[in-house]
């Protein structure tokens, strides 16, 4: 199966053969701009790049865009959504083992789909950019299991006012670890999430009710 980068290859090069309407040039600077910002980062990349890769003038993009930050926030908007979809269709049990599952494979299946999308959001956003950047991605899945590991603290009489932060702290280890995981590519996607189901479960395991720290913090 072709992933999204030779896809997008191939769109570009269909578009540079004949005449396009606007919808056309638009998606046509979208998957250039994608594949520069993932090679580049956003202070590496330039409209003047963009343009060259795509033979227009400059004026056509900022015409589309506005600039730069514009266009950038068009592509991460995209990934943002493209990822948070396939969360969302995958979060679906209601057992909270399953559901670490869930979550830790369908991040990685994003990452093995979409290498170039996921290099964009987890570098820097730009100066002034309010979302976007992975830790708020991060945030938005938490939040989305956070009522279930509520629930379950509830069940084991734990103070499920914690559920939140323990939340965030379940899905940025699975974040973190697709990030190394992306140019790894070692052991398999599947060995890989049976780890991290593996690590965070048993630690959920053996939770104390009220943990302190022994060093005397």
């Amino acid at each position: 199966m072709k992933d999204v980068s030779e896809v997008s290859n191939e769109k570009t090069r269909r578009y540079q053969r004949g005449r396009m309407t606007a919808a056309e040039r638009r998606e046509q600077l979208i998957l250039i701009a994608r594949g520069l910002f993932a090679e580049r980062g956003f202070d590496g990349s330039s409209i003047e790049e963009v343009a060259s890769r795509a033979e227009v003038s400059k004026p056509i993009v900022y015409e589309h865009f506005g600039g730069k930050e514009g266009l950038y926030a068009v592509v991460v908007d995209r990934e943002v959504r493209s990822l948070l979809d396939m969360m969302t269709r995958a979060l679906t049990a209601g057992h909270p083992r399953v559901l670490l599952e869930q979550a830790a494979f369908a991040l990685l299946d994003y990452i093995e789909q979409n290498p170039d999308g996921f290099r964009i959001l987890v570098r820097d956003s730009p100066v002034g950019s309010s979302s976007g950047s992975f830790v708020s991605i991060i945030g938005d899945v938490a939040s989305r299991v956070e009522h279930i590991l509520a629930a379950e603290f509830k069940s084991r009489g734990f103070d499920a006012k914690a559920a939140p932060m323990y939340a965030q702290m379940l899905v940025g280890m699975v974040g973190t670890t697709g990030q190394w995981w992306l140019d790894a590519r070692k052991p398999s996607k599947e060995e890989v999430a049976a780890h991290l189901v593996n690590l965070a479960w048993h630690g959920l395991a053996n939770l104390e009710k009220k943990p302190t720290l022994r060093g005397g913090a």
